[in-house]
C-alpha cells in the first residue's frame, strides 16, 4: 500500500503513458480547408458525368445496349414492382358487373385512418342480402396499411392495381367513388398498370 491508500500496480512500479495521453495533432493547411477532399469528389463527379454522357450519346445514335444511367428512365421505364406492394384499391367485380361487396361494414370499422364510407342497400338478387349503394375511399387519409383486404370475408376490395400515380388539386378529388374502384383492373406482369394513369388531377367529385 502507498502513502495515500492506493495499491502500487504490479510489475515495474510505474505507468507508461498511452496513446490517448498524448495531445492530438493540429490539422494541416490543407485538412483545414479540405482541398484535398473537395478535388477528389469533384474528379469522382466529373468521371461519372462524362462517361454517363458518353453513354447517352451513344443510346441516342442507336447502341440500344448503352445504358448511361444507373436510375430508372421513369415514366418511360417503370421498376418491377413486388406482387404484395399496396398500391390503389380497387374493387372486385361479380360475372354481371355488380361489386362483390356485400356492405358488411368490416373494412370501414377496422379502417385506423377512417378514410371508408359504405351506404348498404338490398341486391336485385335475392340471394345476395346487401350492396353498396355507395363505397367512396378518401385517399387523403388512407395511410394504405391494407386492413381493409385483410378484414374482407368477401375478398371485395384489393389493393393490387399498381397505380402509384395519383394527384388532385382539391381535397374532393381525392375520394375515389364506387364507380371509379369498380372501373380499375389488377395490375399486369411486374406489377405494370392495366388501367389509364395518371388519373386527372383535375377532376371534381361531387359529395351528396
Amino acid at each position: 500500500m502507498t502513502a495515500a491508500g492506493t495499491s502500487r500496480p504490479s510489475g515495474s512500479g510505474h505507468l507508461r503513458p498511452g496513446p490517448a495521453s498524448r495531445p492530438p495533432q493540429p490539422p494541416s493547411v490543407l485538412q483545414r480547408f479540405y482541398l484535398r477532399e473537395v478535388l477528389s469528389g469533384l474528379g469522382l463527379t466529373a468521371a461519372h458525368f462524362f462517361r454517363n454522357m458518353r453513354l447517352h450519346v451513344a443510346r441516342a445514335l442507336g447502341r440500344k445496349e448503352a445504358r448511361g444511367a444507373v436510375t430508372i428512365q421513369y415514366p418511360e421505364e417503370r421498376r418491377p414492382y413486388s406482387p404484395r406492394l399496396r398500391s390503389l384499391h380497387r374493387l372486385v367485380r361479380r360475372e354481371d358487373g355488380s361489386p362483390r361487396c356485400v356492405a358488411c361494414m368490416m373494412c370501414e370499422t377496422v379502417c385506423p385512418a377512417r378514410c371508408i364510407y359504405i351506404v348498404a342497400d338490398e341486391h336485385p338478387n335475392p340471394e345476395i342480402e346487401k350492396m353498396p349503394a355507395r363505397f367512396d375511399i378518401d385517399l387523403g387519409k388512407c395511410v394504405f396499411c391494407g386492413y381493409c383486404v385483410e378484414a374482407c370475408p368477401e375478398d371485395a376490395i384489393r389493393m393490387d392495381t399498381g397505380i402509384l400515380e395519383f394527384s388532385s388539386y382539391s381535397r374532393n378529388g381525392m375520394i375515389y367513388t364506387k364507380e371509379m374502384l369498380l372501373s380499375l383492373e389488377p395490375a399486369g406482369p411486374g406489377g405494370v398498370p392495366t388501367s389509364p394513369v395518371p388519373i386527372p388531377a383535375d377532376r371534381t367529385v361531387s359529395i351528396p
